[in-house]
């Protein structure tokens, strides 16, 4: 019985991780001047209109734009539109994006010749979604701020940008730095995006050096949801926001803001008006209105270091200068290795070891097993689910090996502590955030252990220190296992043990009476019927959708056109196999896996194409100008393989140079929209003969597609890719 309410109660703990974190409760009413959240989702609602996806340099685009005009003349202000066709590089990708974008921007303020503060968000889609929350939260959050703060009295002028084209490389932001006069008489950023449709709405990135940002975050923000490890660790994948392009041309003072939860609706059909959490809204435009009410009266001056910092609750950010909170880890780990020599504790360290080991071994295996049976991601309907399973490998490895084992109480502490720092010096030393979460607890711990050595003292600090591990990684598990929900779940035992071993510890005299072969065997049976009901439980939900797109491929290269489905590999109904007999494979110098099944030609359909216009001769190379005809097509990509020569993409004027080092795969120049017909590109290549790929895409199936699309799974839809009619023609230039 002691060892289940052991059991349950650390599982209920880990299940609640989100809830540390969670945004403030919707309010019942508003006092004048504060944000309103569910008036800011009718101004979205307005601008939306019909909610259809409304990509950049499209007739849905215009109609959505011609509406958010309407909604800022209404609010009082005088918007203008400026119109660019703008290239620029994809981030971290080797790859250049072109479209015709237009911003609109409208200030408010007094102009007396001070800097501005400039709020951001974009307001185009993804082809694939009306984009309600991506980026619509800003949008929303952007139009309500503006009717609130045009009437008071400001320190200087703020301009907000409703930019378009971020979705197709941050295009906007590179029209606005380089084309807008205006962009260089700013000097602080505010920008809103999203990764999801609910949850707390997290400031996850500064400019650096960041303690200037931080500071103003800390002193303006109510509910702050925000550490250093998560502004550390962003800068280290490839997601990227308009703020890439402004950091590149501009080292202005920057807050970025977005909320993450339920990532299963962004970049889908399913970002729509109706997804949206109001209490998200709310706290994005709380915090807006917070920071810019702060960066309205001037911008504080730039301050060198790094400041560490975290939330505990939605109330506090704890802040420490980087070279204080190094200091005082090193303090802690060297007390603690003192500890542990002292009490002969390094056997107990290598059993810790072993528990980490063995919990995130656990996680794989169970993984492994149940993804074996099922395919696909079989936890996106209900995460937690498979989440709690993860922890109970790291439960079961905790009290099969820490309750079998013979050491003591003190050295099972020292040694959890010392190996507490160690890993979390080894976590900065890649992410320098990552500190804030590794110096309070261990130093507790080791102040009292090392100068009052009572049992008594140590178990209540330990328990303590437990505590505010659980408070801050605990928390921040909470928003990892939303932003990590396409997996490696098995990632998860690692932080999940950091706040789990602890609590184990603590737990050792409860269980230590139990024989060592019975503790084995109950860790055995948690860890092994955790997974149980992961493996029964619904794979997709109406909330939660299958990624599943529909493509229908003709390659003038190949002999037979080709369907392709997109999802997370999971296995195709049986009754698809009436519509051909599918294949995985990969598609137009991909590397991702999909589907592939004959598909019938069909008549009439006529390829995007490029055309040759002029070839010179430059130092190292060729420069190659081609003119677009996409011929139905609403993009068009020239892709070149991995192994080109390639220097420079984009059009004459605007080209782009490429860094051989920087990324990998194939090569990609894409132009979107109605403009692109007739548009001229550039190519700076070596001298050795090109391969291109043209690929035209049109974002709607052919009729043919129709018995496909009518026999997609129940709770399946796009995601990311629209479904889509591609076409391809072979170039050798």
């Amino acid at each position: 019985m002691i060892v289940a309410l052991i059991v349950a109660g650390l599982l209920a703990a880990m299940a609640a991780t989100r809830s540390l974190t969670r945004p403030p409760v919707l309010r019942a009413t508003n006092a004048a001047g504060e944000f309103d959240a569910v008036r800011a989702k009718d101004r979205l609602a307005r601008v939306l209109g019909n909610e259809a996806p409304h990509p950049a340099d499209s007739l849905a685009a215009e109609a959505v734009r011609a509406r958010l005009i309407g909604e800022l003349r209404a609010i009082g202000l005088t918007p203008r539109v400026e119109e660019r066709f703008t290239c620029n590089g994809l981030f971290k990708q080797r790859g250049v994006t072109c479209a015709r974008v237009r911003n609109i921007v409208a200030t408010i303020g007094p102009e007396n010749g001070r800097p501005h503060l400039l709020v951001n968000s974009h307001y185009d889609s993804v082809p694939v979604g009306p984009g309600a929350s991506d980026a619509g939260l800003g949008v929303a959050s952007m139009l309500e701020a503006a009717a609130l703060m045009k009437d008071r009295p400001l320190g200087r002028p703020v301009t907000f940008l409703f930019n378009e084209g971020e979705e197709l490389g941050l295009l906007g932001a590179r029209a606005f730095v380089e084309a807008d006069p205006l962009s260089r008489r700013v000097d602080a950023l505010i920008n809103l995006e999203a990764r999801g449709t609910t949850g707390p709405v997290n400031m996850f990135e500064t400019s650096l050096p960041n303690t200037a940002a931080v500071a103003l975050y800390k002193q303006s923000v109510r509910n702050p949801v925000a550490n250093s490890l998560a502004v550390s660790a962003y800068r280290l994948i490839p997601n990227y926001t308009d703020v890439n392009t402004f950091a590149e041309e501009r080292r202005w003072l920057t807050l970025n803001f977005a909320p993450i939860g339920n990532e299963t609706r962004y970049h889908s059909p399913g970002d729509d008006l109706q997804a949206i959490d109001l209490a998200t809204l709310q706290h994005m435009g709380d915090q807006l209105l917070q920071t810019a009410g702060a960066l309205s009266a001037g911008t504080p001056a730039q301050a060198d270091g790094e400041t560490l910092f975290a939330n505990v609750g939605t109330s506090v950010l704890v802040t420490l200068p980087f070279w204080l909170g190094l200091t005082l880890a090193l303090v802690a780990g060297l007390l603690l290795l003192r500890l542990v020599w002292r009490e002969k504790a390094w056997g107990a360290l290598i059993l810790l070891m072993l528990v980490l080991a063995l919990g995130t071994g656990l996680a794989w295996l169970g993984l492994s097993l149940v993804g074996f049976l099922r395919e696909g991601q079989f936890w996106r309907a209900h995460p937690k689910i498979s989440e709690l399973a993860v922890y109970a490998g790291v439960v079961a490895a905790g009290l099969a090996l820490i309750g079998a084992s013979r050491f003591r109480l003190p050295q099972l502490r020292a040694a959890w502590w010392l190996l507490f720092v160690v890993l979390g010096l080894s976590l900065t030393s890649v992410a320098s955030g990552a500190l804030i979460f590794f110096i309070v607890p261990p130093l507790l711990y080791a102040l009292a252990a090392t100068l009052r050595p009572k049992a008594s003292l140590g178990l209540a600090a330990s328990l303590l220190a437990a505590l505010i591990t659980y408070l801050t990684v605990g928390a921040t598990l909470g928003l990892l296992q939303d932003l990590l929900n396409g997996g490696p779940l098995w990632i998860f035992a690692l932080f999940g043990g950091l706040v789990l071993l602890p609590w184990l510890i603590e737990a050792r005299p409860l269980v230590e009476a139990r024989s060592r072969r019975r503790l084995l065997g109950v860790g055995l049976a948690i860890g092994l019927l955790a997974w149980l009901p992961a493996a029964l439980a619904p794979a997709y939900s109406a909330d939660r959708q299958q990624q599943w797109t529909l493509q229908y491929v003709a390659d003038s290269g190949e002999r037979q056109p080709l369907w392709s489905v997109v999802n997370d590999r999971k296995a195709l109904p049986p009754e698809w196999r009436r519509f051909g007999d599918w294949r995985t494979g990969t598609l137009l110098r991909s590397t991702r896996q999909r589907w592939l099944a004959p598909a019938p030609p069909l008549a009439g359909l006529v390829t995007a194409q490029a055309l040759p216009v002029e070839v010179a001769t430059r130092p190292g190379g060729r420069s190659i100008r081609l003119r677009l005809n996409p011929n139905g097509a609403d993009s068009v990509a020239l892709i070149a393989p991995a192994s080109a020569s390639v220097m420079a993409l984009g059009v004459p004027g605007q080209l782009h140079q490429l860094d051989p080092g920087h990324g990998a795969g194939a090569y990609t120049l894409a132009c979107v929209g109605r403009s692109c017909a007739g548009q001229v590109v550039e190519l700076q290549v070596g001298a050795k003969p090109l391969e291109l790929m043209v690929v035209g895409t049109r974002w709607a199936l052919p009729p043919v597609a129709a018995p496909l699309s009518a026999a997609r799974p129940a709770n399946a839809r796009p995601q990311y890719l629209p479904d889509a009619t591609l076409t391809v023609q072979r170039l050798t230039l």
